[in-house]
């Protein structure tokens, strides 16, 4: 009887194999930012997200002791009593001047809410109903083993075939996010949105500029000048210069040669007979390749200032 029993636990172990996780895939990061149930109504698939952008290229910069050349530690430290261990830092909101909330770390577990692990489509909408102010952050929304591919699936070409976009909310980092869901070839990409209180209010922004209509001919050349610089956007021709810039520097110095300080480019002045740097603005020639202004173009070609991370 015993192993009747027994044989009857394997057969049932054999017929529910367990589903293989995904291999990691080139060029994400190898943790998901979030991960746990996607869900349509009563359809539902596990599910991880991963950033669709990438830092990994950056330059960022230590700090560094000038008469050791080490790298600084940051400590934490109390002005009054010293340093303090970092274990023993707990979190506090500061409702008024020098005066906190202490919040604890169950405290905050216990106002999570069911979309820490599950993001739910709320409601599909046009994609051109959302502004583009809103779009925030980019991700891939992939499912985490073959089983749940079919919902996937099944949840993603309804989407395309109806032509909307999918809304849902899901929890990370401590702030629940809305989310928005498209189909993008064989899987989802989804955009983090931005809150209603965490955009400006773009009609009150815009108050400043006085109401003005713009001179016909010009606003024609302005159009004709248009038409020379347009073409498709390709991201290879558009580099981040003066990243490149910083990369050549420090190769420089690295092979030990003196770096050249160059004289900083002239501020480009206010243009005072408007319709003369148009007129010598369409006669210049079409776009220069990779991104770079025409030489005669009435615009600045001043690197942008960039902090260095």
């Amino acid at each position: 009887m015993a192993t009747t029993k027994k044989r009857r636990k394997d057969e049932a172990q054999v017929e529910t194999p367990k589903a293989a996780p995904r291999p990691r895939i080139p060029g994400l990061s190898a943790r998901p930012v979030w991960q746990g149930m996607l869900r349509l109504s009563l359809v539902s698939c596990p599910v991880a997200l991963y950033k669709a952008t990438s830092r990994a290229n950056d330059i960022s910069f230590n700090l560094l002791n000038p008469k050791t050349n080490n790298r600084i530690r940051m400590v934490p430290t109390d002005p009054e009593t010293g340093p303090v261990d970092r274990a023993d830092l707990v979190r506090g909101y500061e409702v008024e001047k020098n005066r906190y909330v202490i919040i604890q770390d169950e405290e905050l577990d216990a106002v999570k809410l069911e979309t820490t692990h599950t993001l739910d489509i709320e409601r599909f909408v046009d994609a051109d109903s959302i502004d583009r102010l809103f779009f925030d952050v980019p991700y891939i929304l992939l499912p985490t083993d073959d089983i749940a591919v079919n919902a996937y699936a099944v949840i993603r070409e309804a989407m395309r075939q109806t032509h909307r976009v999918a809304l849902g909310r899901v929890v990370m980092h401590t702030r629940e996010r809305l989310m928005a869901m498209e189909p993008r070839e064989k899987g989802l990409l989804v955009h983090s949105l931005r809150m209603r209180d965490e955009v400006v209010n773009l009609q009150k922004a815009l108050e400043s500029i006085p109401d003005m209509k713009p001179d016909k001919q010009m606003v024609e050349i302005a159009e004709k000048i248009i038409a020379q610089l347009e073409g498709p956007f390709d991201a290879d021709e558009f580099r981040d210069r003066y990243e490149e810039s910083l990369r050549d520097l420090i190769r420089r110095k690295e092979k030990g040669e003196k770096p050249t300080v160059s004289a900083p480019p002239a501020e480009p002045s206010n243009v005072i007979d408007l319709m003369a740097a148009l007129k010598k603005s369409l006669g210049a020639k079409g776009a220069s390749p990779k991104g770079t202004p025409p030489k005669n173009a009435t615009v600045s070609t001043k690197s942008p200032k960039k902090r260095a991370r």
